[in-house]
């Protein structure tokens, strides 16, 4: 839906959940991620080709990252990425520790392959949503973080109550 690509170059299973390391091409224009941190995990950004356009720290704190540069991005810390150039760009993210992120991703990345996201490339259905939020360890900036929690919470027990998960088991 949005032109992303993933490759997961070290699994969680191949770390032993210590990391796991993703390979991504962005097409320019491509929105990335929204501003957003994480509570446990720290994440390595380096720039393989062109230049990622990030916001790290606070609102309005952009960063360029061209071809060599590695930016990292410990727990707590906002950040979001999105290609603003004409040309594609490429980049390794490594997710310290690993924790359910790879399962988040194979399943953001297969709810878009099967067409299930909006422009954006969020999750339409609000509680496969939520239970991915929660296995992302995410927290979007803006919205109240008691809110957040409270609401991706209920969402995710009233998600597993229903069994929704097992929609995104094949995306594992």
């Amino acid at each position: 839906m949005t032109g992303d690509r993933m490759t997961i170059l070290r699994s969680t299973h191949d770390t032993n959940g210590e990391y796991v390391k993703f390979y991504f091409e962005l097409p320019p224009g491509s929105q990335g991620s929204p501003l957003h941190y994480h509570d446990t995990k720290t994440e390595i950004f380096e720039v393989l080709s062109g230049s990622l356009e990030m916001e790290v720290g606070q609102k309005g704190n952009i960063k360029v990252l061209r071809a060599g540069e590695v930016l990292q991005v410990p727990a707590g810390v906002h950040h979001s990425f999105r290609n603003a150039s004409d040309n594609w760009v490429t980049f390794t993210s490594e997710v310290r520790a690993a924790g359910e992120f790879e399962h988040f991703l194979r399943s953001m990345f297969g709810l878009a392959i099967d067409k299930k996201v909006n422009k954006e490339g969020m999750p339409t259905n609000i509680l496969q949503f939520a239970l991915l939020i929660k296995k992302a360890d995410t927290i979007i900036v803006g919205p109240p973080v008691f809110v957040q929690k409270l609401m991706i919470g209920v969402l995710a027990g009233i998600a597993r109550f229903l069994r929704v998960e097992q929609s995104l088991v094949k995306y594992r």
